[in-house]
């Protein structure tokens, strides 16, 4: 029986011609039967793809034959099958779209003038040592169902926000103190801590592997607390069988993880919906995979 796999990676690296890199990492999934989204720029590559393990499993390892690609920061986890409608390969001017690709400095190790990485165990010996500000790097409604205790959850509706979040002077007060910033899978950190110490704040640290490799390692026995959202039919995933359920259903209030699209075609918002209330929900559609 096949046993569906979805993998979660990403790297920054210089990249000279983005487009052969497509066109290969198309063949690729199309030869092995995978889906999922990809996104290749001059900096790297960033992707999603689900199937049988043993297809992910020759996937990664010719991805990895590439020199360039060798260092992929790499997370597991389990899928369901049918995870993912399409394949989609596309080269973007970002490979996380923050709206700012001239502030990114990218070398062959990576992002240029980053936040300092933290391991797990290096974040809970941090918290131990002084007091953090845990800020999160997702947008706002992925924080409805889960977050790290006392997060700081910047009110974002999508990543481009970012920018001028940072730059209204709202989070000021946190440049001088130890900031941690978190995300799902690292490398929306590994831009946002660069965009923040730019903009002048001190002490700025990443997650690395973000919520999901702390997950694997702490389960729900840790700081986190809550569901991960994720941008697949799964919609959410728990860490544990006494996962916090953190969310609210809009129509009825009851605690739940279940996230749904909004109906109206032209909102883009996602919605804390129970099963319950999703089928009759004037508000919502079923879940989809993000286009």
């Amino acid at each position: 029986m096949a046993t569906p796999k979805i993998l979660l990676y990403y790297v920054f690296t210089p990249l000279p011609d983005p487009e052969a890199i497509r066109l290969w990492q198309r063949d690729l999934c199309q030869a092995l039967g995978l889906r999922g989204r990809i996104l290749i720029s001059k900096d790297g590559i960033n992707g999603t793809v689900g199937g049988d393990i043993r297809d992910v499993k020759r996937y990664l390892k010719s991805t990895r034959e590439y020199p360039a690609f060798r260092d992929l920061d790499v997370k597991w986890s389990d899928g369901r099958g049918g995870d993912f409608p399409k394949l989609s390969v596309k080269v973007r001017d970002e490979i996380v779209s923050f709206g700012a690709p001239d502030e990114l400095r990218v070398d062959e190790h990576g992002v240029v003038g980053g936040g300092t990485k933290l391991s797990p165990d290096e974040l809970h010996s941090l918290v131990a040592q002084k007091g953090v500000a845990f800020f999160d790097g997702r947008n706002e409604f992925e924080a409805r169902i889960g977050r790290f205790h006392d997060a700081i959850v910047p009110e974002v509706a999508n990543t481009r926000d970012f920018v001028a979040e940072l730059d209204s002077g709202r989070y000021d007060h946190l440049k001088d103190q130890p900031v941690v910033t978190y995300c799902t899978g690292g490398v929306r950190c590994e831009v946002l801590s660069s965009l923040m110490i730019d903009r002048g704040f001190s002490e700025v640290y990443q997650l690395d592997g973000g919520i999901a490799r702390y997950g694997e390692q702490f389960g729900d026995d840790g700081l986190w607390e809550g569901s991960l959202y994720v941008f697949d039919r799964r919609g959410s995933v728990s860490f544990s069988d006494h996962a916090a359920v953190l969310g609210r259903c809009v129509v009825c209030g009851s605690a739940t993880s279940d996230m749904q699209n909004c109906r109206d075609p032209q909102c883009r918002e996602q919605l804390v919906v129970c099963a319950s209330c999703a089928p009759d929900s004037p508000l919502c559609a079923p879940h989809a995979a993000a286009a």
